[in-house]
């Protein structure tokens, strides 16, 4: 079993915590499956509901509303791209550029499938900013600081593998050799940053990169 998640704020409003690695962030479909974030903090927080969601095996910062109207405002302010998100990675190989912007379309492989693919006639669009945080040897690694500008699923697992650089630990997306390279998934939700709904304050929070 996973860790407990950490609570990092609590208000009558919303609940912004640290979310282990290897937890859902909602009930997948059956009974082994019915553990998630959400279950667990609403023994703590009752009312708690999903706003955005992240990976079962990514770690991090994640918000949830405690109550309808917040949950429709926070909700609104994904949606129009007016938070602000960071994630740290930790992948294979050496960074070419310090900087730059994946603008590469996403779309499921298959209906059921999880797993997503590059497709630049049906794909939805799709933009992660990047930057090299340092570029470690013995294998050779990098620290990528992300700004995903869209929320698609995998967005930033899938555009760091077309850049060349597979994140350590993905089962889904690296080859065995790179998914061997570390017990986790080095996918991490460092920061986030929103407006308040009931206050209108511009809020940040963040977390430990574990990796």
């Amino acid at each position: 079993m996973s860790a407990e998640p950490a609570i990092l704020h609590l208000d009558r409003w919303l609940v912004v915590v640290d979310k282990p690695s290897g937890l859902l962030s909602v009930p997948g479909i059956g009974p082994d499956k019915a553990d998630c974030l959400v279950s667990r903090l609403q023994r703590r927080a009752p009312g708690a509901r999903i706003v955005h969601r992240l990976d079962r095996d990514t770690s991090g910062v994640i918000v949830l509303a405690l109550d309808a109207e917040t949950h429709r405002q926070l909700s609104m302010q994904f949606e129009r791209r007016e938070t602000e998100k960071r994630y740290v990675a930790l992948a294979a190989g050496h960074a070419a550029t310090d900087s730059g912007l994946i603008d590469l379309p996403l779309r499921k492989q298959a209906l059921g499938s999880a797993l997503q693919i590059v497709d630049h006639e049906l794909g939805r669009p799709s933009q992660t900013s990047y930057r090299v945080l340092e570029r470690l040897d013995g294998p050779a690694r990098t620290r990528f600081l992300l700004e995903p500008r869209t929320g698609r699923s995998h967005q930033l697992r899938v555009h760091l593998k077309e850049l060349g650089h597979p994140i350590l630990g993905d089962e889904l997306y690296a080859s065995p050799e790179i998914h061997a390279m570390a017990p986790r998934l080095c996918l991490h939700a460092q920061g986030l940053a929103f407006t308040h709904p009931a206050s209108g304050a511009r809020v940040s929070f963040e977390s430990d990169v574990p990796f």
